[in-house]
Formats: structure tokens, C-alpha cells, sequence
């Protein structure tokens, strides 16, 4: 197989910078990268991690997956149309109570998360099907698995695209077309920090004060703790998306992280849903011990761990 055209969406930072960056200065220079982002006036960022690849492995190119007429202009600008390799990893995030969201930014959140992967499907899979070869990338979450505690909306967005996705995947499969989620769990970015720092600042009058008292002294901490203990960095999710993308026969779930794996793993055992539940209600309102431990017991395989790759 030649070179191979890669699409990746949303890469004026975090996952998306650290995948187009990991793939344009792949060894065996297998992949020509387009990194998109909506507002280019934010492209130094990946300028600076591009280096040398810039321009020659790696274009920067404006596209915003909320616009139709965007995605096909920029899929337009490139040879014979083709897309060998779509990353789809634009996305927006949003936590707190769900009395105090606007249902006007849960449907712009849909309009990226799930709307804003369609529209991308929608214009490069025809061409996938006609040539019949090509591969989907979809960044989706372990929250398309699993929902969590006031993560109700981005959940549910996440729960969306991964029907989507499973639903298109076997019709892709009589093309030839390959459909791959990759579901990380917490990633230390600048959008988990930025979507962290509006919480702390949230106006919770519109719910009442026993869950805004969970949110704010349960629920926060909580995370902070679990993005210390768990949480990955975008280079390791950048380079387990170039092993999925390079494998001869790649999976269609693929969680970027072991050590949030029994987590996940609750739901299917359990086919009445009353498992996860119990555990996650008993973890954070009943045995805060028990939590802390947990996440200690985890720091300390997750340190093992990255020993061991070094």
C-alpha cells in the first residue's frame, strides 16, 4: 500500500495536534496529513509541534464540521477527492447540572459531537465506497460505553455517535471500508482544563443546593482525582491511534486505557444495568475510602506501567 491521505479534524490542540503530528513523522513516512481546524488563527500551536513535517508530510487546512460547505470545500481542494484515512476528533465538552445547561448549547454540542461526524461520513464515504477502500477513525470517549455523573449531555453525544457508528460499520464492510472507535478514558488537554475551569465558575441557581453542593464538593474533586491518577497524555492516545490505523485487521472499539477498563467492564456484566450503577452511587456517595484507595492503587500501576514503555 502507497501513501496514504489522512484527514484529521479539530487539531488546534490536544488528541487532535498530537495525532496528525504522531502520523506525519510516522518512520516510514506512510501517511500524508491534512490537519484541520474551524479558526486557523489558531494553527501556531500545531505549526510549532509540526517542525520539519510541516508542508511536506503535514498541510494545515480550515474546516469546520458544523459547515457542510466547509467540509466539502477543503475535501474538494484535495486530489481526486480522496480521503484514504478520516480522523474524526473535533468535538466540544460540557459537565454540570443538567438544570443549569441551556438546551440551545446541548444542541450545539450535538450539532459538533455527533452532527459534525455525519456531515464528515456523509461527504467522504461515497467516494470510500466507490473506490472501495478507506478507514473511519472516530474519536469517541469510554462515556459512549458508559455514562457518568453530570456528564448526562456529553454522554448522551458520545452514546450517539457510537450507535451511529456501529450501525454504518456493516454496511461499510461490504465496501471494504473500515469503521474504528477509539474510546479513551480521562486525557490531560487543554480542553479538559478549559471545560474544568467553566465548571468551577458555573452559575448553579438554577438547580438546588444539595446538587449543587454534589457537584461542587463531590464531584469536582472527584475528577481532579481521577484525571491525576488515570489520566493519559495526548501523545499516548496519538500513538495507539497510529497502531489501530497501521493493523491489518483493526478493531472496532479500541479503549486507549487499561486501567479504566474494569470500569467499563461493569456494564456488560450485568445486562439489568443495576451493577454499574450500584458501584458508581456506593464509590462516590458511600465509601469515599474505598474511592481514594482505588485511585491510589491506580497511580501506582499506572506509574509501573509507564516504566516499562521508557
Amino acid at each position: 500500500m502507497g501513501t496514504r491521505r489522512v484527514l484529521v479534524t479539530g487539531c488546534s490542540s490536544g488528541i487532535g495536534l498530537a495525532v496528525a503530528v504522531r502520523l506525519a513523522r510516522d518512520e516510514l513516512r506512510r501517511f500524508k496529513v491534512v490537519a484541520t481546524m474551524r479558526d486557523l488563527e489558531r494553527k501556531e500551536a500545531l505549526e510549532n509541534a509540526a517542525g520539519e513535517t510541516l508542508n511536506r508530510t503535514l498541510e494545515i487546512r480550515q474546516l469546520d464540521a458544523c459547515s457542510e460547505e466547509s467540509i466539502r470545500e477543503c475535501v474538494n481542494s484535495l486530489p481526486d477527492r480522496r480521503v484514504d484515512v478520516l480522523v474524526n476528533n473535533a468535538g466540544v465538552g460540557m459537565i454540570g447540572p443538567l438544570e443549569c445547561q441551556s438546551v440551545t448549547s446541548m444542541q450545539e454540542l450535538f450539532n459538533t459531537n455527533f452532527f459534525g461526524l455525519v456531515r464528515l461520513v456523509k461527504e467522504v464515504l461515497p467516494d470510500m465506497k466507490r473506490r472501495q477502500s478507506g478507514h473511519i477513525v472516530v474519536m469517541s470517549s469510554v462515556m459512549g460505553i458508559q455514562g457518568l455523573l453530570f456528564n448526562d449531555i456529553y454522554a448522551a453525544s458520545k452514546f450517539a455517535v457510537e450507535g451511529f457508528c456501529e450501525s454504518l460499520a456493516v454496511q461499510a464492510m461490504k465496501f471494504n471500508v473500515r469503521m474504528s472507535l477509539v474510546e479513551p478514558g480521562p486525557v490531560v488537554t487543554e480542553f479538559e482544563r478549559k471545560v474544568y475551569e467553566d465548571a468551577e465558575k458555573m452559575d448553579l441557581t438554577g438547580t438546588d443546593e444539595e446538587t449543587a453542593r454534589i457537584f461542587r464538593q463531590i464531584y469536582l474533586p472527584y475528577s481532579r482525582k481521577v484525571f491525576t491518577s488515570l489520566g493519559q497524555t495526548p501523545e499516548e492516545v496519538a500513538e495507539q491511534t497510529l497502531q489501530l490505523i497501521v493493523a491489518k485487521d483493526p478493531p472496532f472499539r479500541h479503549q486507549t486505557n487499561r486501567l479504566y477498563m474494569p470500569l467499563t467492564a461493569l456494564k456488560h456484566a450485568d445486562p439489568t444495568g443495576r451493577l454499574p450503577l450500584d458501584a458508581f452511587y456506593k464509590l462516590i456517595f458511600k465509601h469515599d475510602n474505598v474511592f481514594n484507595a482505588s485511585l491510589g492503587f491506580f497511580r501506582i500501576l499506572q506509574k509501573r506501567m509507564s516504566k516499562r514503555t521508557v
